[in-house]
């Protein structure tokens, strides 16, 4: 139960402290006075997301305090368990916000975040807005009302994980397929390239050897013949001929001369002996440039192969290796593509089978649920002047999605005799604003320690029809504790608390006040809501008439 509500800094409010009670609480006051920010506050302080320019102007800073009673069995307990968070009979929920957007939270005094809120107002507080009905309009809302009454998250999970693991599986056979489309489509050439790389099974490195050889050899060509020449100058015929008969000559000569020739002969020596190593370098040189013609032509015709297959497939000639090798695994997809599809294949079928059994699993539920929901929502619209509309929740076949194979609708039919249509052609604004407090209240009826928070519920309504929501509003708040924001008279009579909203200017400023009414004050404020700003004596007399019927 909300005990109390402490509002510091928020848009007009500047100052406010609320205690509510069980029972019905009705909040009452003129259009624009301030109802929807005591709301705003409330949803701040529970983590919802809504307007974000809410602190006061000129403000440092706002803040909502909000504390409720936890019962020893309230779901509340078991959420801050989960988190960490101290549990006592009491919980106290405090957010602040800068005018710059900074939010801080606190439970029980300790820092939350804004998420860990939200995870405890699903247990603590359940609203009705004004434009809550809306959401009968559209047909993709009527699945959720209607997983949610029958409790089926846990179900909805779990087949979403199965239509995610079913899309996994089709889009791998899909990828596998066009894979396997585009290799058959070039898997001639395919075979026909690797006939030829395996043919010439060029190696890494290879092309700049034959390049290397085929200059090498080139250079042979035109070096050798001016080689031989010179290897042919040293020799017996030239150089070598020639100082060896030198040589000859002056050993003859030296006996007739002395000592002269000593010398020269001594200098012809190292010369003959120099001669002789340079004509066995030439000859060395020679004999590493032979080859024999037709090993040029070998290398040339080697090199210009492996150079033209690189340009046919667009490569490097060094890549040619490397792609022989990606086209053998593009070759050996092929070879067993079928056996993988026929895998992938009952991949899919295997998803498929897990995903449909969960689908018409949840179908069931549904149908069974939407019979339940129906006898629920008879019940609860006879008290509401309703007792003649019948209400039926359709579970259809639909495409497959995440959420099942079935479209939820709600057929109404308002009048006896009437034709069944649907909510938006047959309900009018006010039969709306019943038909959703007869879901808010069957989808709440098995959750204990919810505060049920109703804004305009009676919107639409009047006279006998507002008495009979206010009732039943009135029978709920027996069971817990009910807030509703109301311009209804007959709602606001039936009220067991009333706060009435107000502005004031102050200082310039415009202000919103709260306050709780006694009997007399109450009577004056519902006599306002008959007969408008002039109370008479009458509208009082009325008043009094209301709050005692």
């Amino acid at each position: 139960m909300l005990r109390s509500l402490d509002i510091r800094d928020m848009l007009i409010i500047d100052r406010l402290e609320l205690s509510f009670q069980s029972g019905l609480n009705v909040l009452t006051g003129e259009t624009g006075a301030g109802k929807s920010i005591l709301l705003d506050s409330l949803g701040f302080v529970l983590g919802w997301r809504g307007r974000a320019e809410l602190v006061r102007s000129g403000a440092a800073q706002g803040e909502v305090t909000a504390v409720f009673d936890l019962a020893q069995d309230h779901p509340a307990r078991a959420v801050l368990v989960a988190a960490g968070l101290p549990v006592e009979d009491e919980l106290i929920l405090r957010r602040i916000n800068t005018p710059d957007g900074r939010k801080t939270a606190y439970i029980n005094d300790r820092r939350a975040s804004g998420e860990m809120l939200r995870a405890l107002s699903d247990s603590l507080v359940e609203l009705h807005g004004q434009h809550d009905d809306k959401g009968l309009m559209d047909p993709r809302e009527h699945q959720r009302i209607l997983d949610d009454f029958a409790g089926l998250s846990d179900d909805l999970d779990r087949l979403s994980k199965l239509w995610r693991a079913l899309g996994a599986a089709e889009k791998a056979r899909d990828a596998a397929q066009i894979r396997l489309a585009a290799a058959r489509e070039e898997e001639d050439f395919l075979r026909h390239a690797a006939q030829e790389i395996q043919a010439m099974d060029p190696q890494p490195g290879e092309d700049a050897k034959l390049d290397a050889d085929r200059r090498l050899m080139q250079g042979a060509v035109r070096v050798g013949e001016d080689i031989a020449k010179a290897s042919d100058a040293l020799g017996l015929n030239g150089a070598e001929g020639q100082m060896g008969d030198a040589q000859r000559w002056l050993e003859g000569a030296s006996g007739d001369v002395g000592d002269a020739l000593e010398p020269p002969l001594a200098a012809l020596a190292t010369a003959l002996g120099a001669l002789s190593d340079a004509q066995a370098g030439v000859d060395r040189a020679l004999e590493a440039l032979s080859f024999n013609p037709s090993d040029l032509e070998d290398v040339e015709e080697r090199l210009f192969a492996i150079r033209a297959l690189a340009r046919k497939h667009d490569v490097l000639p060094d890549e040619l290796a490397a792609f022989g090798v990606e086209i053998a695994q593009k070759l050996a997809v092929l070879d067993g593509a079928d056996a993988d599809l026929s895998a992938l294949d009952d991949a899919v079928a295997q998803a498929s089978t897990r995903y449909t059994r969960a689908a018409e699993a949840l179908r069931a539920k549904r149908i069974k649920a939407a019979a339940k929901l129906d006898k629920s929502m008879a019940r609860e619209l006879a008290p509401l002047r309703m007792e003649r509309a019948v209400f039926r929740t359709l579970v259809d076949p639909a495409p497959a999605s995440a959420s099942g194979l079935d479209a939820v609708s709600f057929r109404v039919a308002t009048n006896p005799g009437a034709p069944a249509g649907q909510l938006n052609k047959i309900a009018s604004g006010g039969e709306l604003s019943r038909f959703l407090l007869a879901l808010k209240v069957c989808l709440t009826q098995d959750t204990s320690g919810l505060t049920l928070i109703f804004d305009e519920i009676d919107r639409g309504v009047g006279g006998a029809t507002a008495d009979a929501v206010g009732r039943r509003l009135a029978e709920l708040a027996h069971e817990g504790q009910v807030l509703v924001v109301t311009h209804s008279p007959q709602v606001a009579a039936l009220g067991g608390h009333h706060w009435r909203v107000s502005k004031r200017v102050e200082k310039g400023q415009t202000l919103s006040t709260v306050e709780g009414l006694g009997d007399g004050a109450r009577i004056d404020e519902i006599a306002r809501m008959l007969s408008g700003d002039r109370i008479t004596d009458e509208a009082r007399a009325a008043a009094r008439a209301l709050m005692q019927a």
